[in-house]
């Protein structure tokens, strides 16, 4: 491959490659049961609403319509984030009410399409900014929107659904004892 060529190519190869490493290594870990700690569940939206703020906060969008796309954004975001939190395996273990969480397959398939659809919308988003009357500070807020919709609401559903769950077995335990 002559030297221009390869240039050209490394942009786009080398997230590949590391999207194909990162989901390697997560299929690897995803059949293994984790602890779930409902208390440390708002730790990650936490720090996406910070990154966000500050990506959106530095380059504060002028126009109206900026903000509309940026709302548009976090609500599909967390419409991703239900879905994807419902996917995840909760499950209570009925002696110990310990919480235990295993990222489905689906969720793995779901979460490697969004990266794809991210990537491909990033590079159109990137070459065709100016055509569709759009900043790289929006394209970029609006992402972040849109991955503080999917990674907050997510943790909420969990919260909700193990909570659920968690409440059930202390009942049913508690209904066990004479």
């Amino acid at each position: 491959m002559p030297q221009g060529q390869l240039h050209s190519v490394i942009p786009y190869a080398l997230p590949i490659i590391i999207l194909v490493l990162v989901m390697a290594w997560r299929l690897r870990r995803m059949s293994q049961s984790r602890p779930l700690r409902l208390e440390l569940l708002w730790v990650t939206p936490a720090i996406f609403i910070a990154l966000g703020a500050v990506t959106i906060l530095e380059q504060t969008p002028q126009e109206a319509i900026a903000w509309v796309y940026l709302g548009v954004a976090l609500v599909v975001g967390g419409a991703f984030g239900w879905w994807r939190g419902k996917l995840m395996h909760i499950t209570v273990d009925p002696e110990t009410h310990a919480l235990n969480t295993r990222a489905s397959p689906a969720g793995m398939i779901f979460i490697v399409a969004i990266l794809a659809i991210r990537f491909a919308l990033r590079g159109l988003a990137m070459t065709q900014a100016s055509s569709l009357h759009l900043s790289i500070a929006m394209i970029t807020g609006a992402f972040m929107a849109f991955a503080v919709g999917l990674f907050g609401v997510q943790r909420v559903e969990m919260f909700l659904r193990a909570s659920r769950l968690l409440s059930e077995a202390r009942a049913a335990r508690a209904a066990a004892v004479p």
